[in-house]
C-alpha cells in the first residue's frame, strides 16, 4: 500500500513543478518584453512600470464607453512601427540638412509683424478663459482651444466661424492637440481623462483612463496613431487613440509629480518631472527649450547634455508654453505676453502686448 501512494506523491509533486516551471517561464518572457518595450520608448530618467488601477468601464457622454485602464503592452508590431518611423524620421532631417524652408520669413519680417484680429465669444462668456490651443499643421486656418467652461473649440480664422464644440469633459480643457493630418482633436483635463474627438461631427471617438489624477501633458507621435501623457499622478502613460487603449503606464522614480512631457522629433519620449511649465524641441532634434517657475527659459544641447544658454526674463515673469518654428530659426514664446526670439543670437524680435491676461499657448504658421 505504501508504494502506490509513494508513486501518487512523487507523481503530484512533479507535476506542480513542472506548472511552476512553465509559470516562471512565461513571466520571465513577460518582464523581458515589458523591459525591451520601455527600452525602445527611451525615457529620459529612470522610471518602474507599474500595474494600472482597475476601473469599470463606463459609457459617457455620447454613447462612447471608456476602455478599461488595464495596460495592453507594448507589442512587437508597435515597437517595431515606432522604431521604422524614428528611422525615417532621423534619415529625413539629415537629407535637409541646414537648408532653409522656401519663404521662411526673415528676421526683419518678423520684426514688423502685428496683430491682424482678435477672436472673443470662442468660449463661454459665464466662465471665460482659454487655457491651451494647437494649430492644424495642414490647414492652419483651423484652430483648436481649451477653455475654463470645460469644452474645446475650433475654430476658421479665415471665415471667422466655429466650426464644432466638443463637449464630454467634466472639468476645465488644459490641454489639446490638433491631428497634424486628420480632422481629430486631442483633449485633456484634471477630470483624469483622455478624449478623442471627430470633429466633422463634433463626436467623441474614445475616452482613455490612463490617469488617477489631473493629466498635465500631452505629445502626439510622429506616427499620428499614439499619444503620450503626463500626469499629476507620479506616471507617464502612451495610449492608443484609435481604439482608445492605454497600452503601458510608467512610474517616476522619484515620485513626484510630472508636469510636461513631449516626444522627440524622431518620436523618442522626453519627459520632465518638476515643476516644467513648457518645453519644445528644436526641428532638428538637437535643442530642447525648457521653462520652469523661475522667469527664465533655458536651452540645452541633447548632445553633450548641457545648458547653453539662458535667458533670464523680468522677474515674476510666467511662462506658458515655447513654441520653436519649423525650421528651428525662430523661438516663440506665451506668457505674460507673447514674444519672438531669433534663435542662435537670441534676440528679441518681437513682443506682443494685446493679451489682458497671461497667453496660455502659441504656434507658428506655414
Amino acid at each position: 500500500m505504501k508504494f502506490p501512494n509513494t508513486l501518487w506523491y512523487l507523481h503530484h509533486a512533479l507535476y506542480q513543478h513542472d506548472a511552476a516551471c512553465r509559470v516562471i517561464a512565461r513571466l520571465h518572457k513577460e518582464v523581458s518584453t515589458a523591459r525591451e518595450a520601455l527600452s525602445t520608448l527611451k525615457p529620459h530618467t529612470g522610471y518602474a512600470a507599474v500595474a494600472a488601477p482597475t476601473l469599470a468601464a463606463s459609457a459617457e457622454a455620447g454613447g462612447v464607453a471608456a476602455q478599461p485602464v488595464e495596460a495592453a503592452g507594448l507589442t512587437p508590431e508597435i515597437i517595431s512601427q515606432l522604431q521604422d518611423k524614428a528611422t525615417i524620421l532621423t534619415q529625413d532631417r539629415k537629407r535637409r540638412g541646414k537648408t532653409m524652408p522656401e519663404g521662411l520669413a526673415t528676421s526683419e519680417a518678423v520684426k514688423s509683424y502685428k496683430t491682424l484680429a482678435s477672436h472673443p465669444g470662442l468660449h463661454s462668456a459665464s466662465n471665460p478663459g482659454i487655457l491651451t490651443m494647437d494649430v492644424h499643421a495642414a490647414d492652419p486656418s483651423h484652430i483648436l482651444t481649451g477653455g475654463n467652461d470645460r469644452c474645446a473649440t475650433v475654430f476658421n480664422k479665415d471665415t471667422e466661424q466655429v466650426v464644432a464644440v466638443l463637449k464630454g469633459h467634466t472639468k476645465k480643457v488644459t490641454k489639446a492637440l490638433y491631428h497634424p493630418e486628420e480632422e481629430v482633436a486631442i483633449t485633456a483635463s484634471p477630470d483624469s481623462t483622455i478624449r478623442v474627438w471627430n470633429i466633422t461631427n463634433s463626436s467623441q471617438s474614445a475616452i482613455i483612463r490612463a490617469h488617477d489624477g489631473p493629466v498635465t501633458g500631452l505629445s502626439l507621435h510622429a506616427t499620428g496613431e499614439y499619444v503620450l501623457s503626463t500626469s499629476l499622478d507620479q506616471h507617464w502613460a502612451f495610449s492608443d487613440i484609435r481604439v482608445g487603449r492605454l497600452l503601458t503606464k510608467v512610474a517616476d522614480a522619484d515620485n513626484v509629480p510630472l508636469t510636461t512631457a513631449q516626444f522627440h522629433p524622431d518620436g523618442l519620449i522626453f519627459g520632465h518631472s518638476g515643476p516644467i511649465a513648457a518645453l519644445s524641441f528644436s526641428e532638428n532634434g538637437y535643442y530642447l527649450a525648457t521653462a520652469a517657475e523661475d522667469s527664465c527659459v533655458k536651452l540645452w544641447d541633447l548632445r553633450k547634455l548641457k545648458n547653453f544658454k539662458t535667458i533670464q526674463l523680468e522677474e515674476g515673469y510666467q511662462v506658458k508654453d515655447l513654441c520653436f518654428d519649423q525650421s528651428g530659426t525662430y523661438l516663440a514664446l506665451a506668457g505674460t505676453d507673447v514674444r519672438i526670439y531669433l534663435c542662435k543670437q537670441w534676440e528679441t524680435l518681437k513682443t506682443f502686448n494685446d493679451h489682458t491676461a497671461a497667453a496660455m499657448g502659441v504656434r507658428f504658421g506655414n
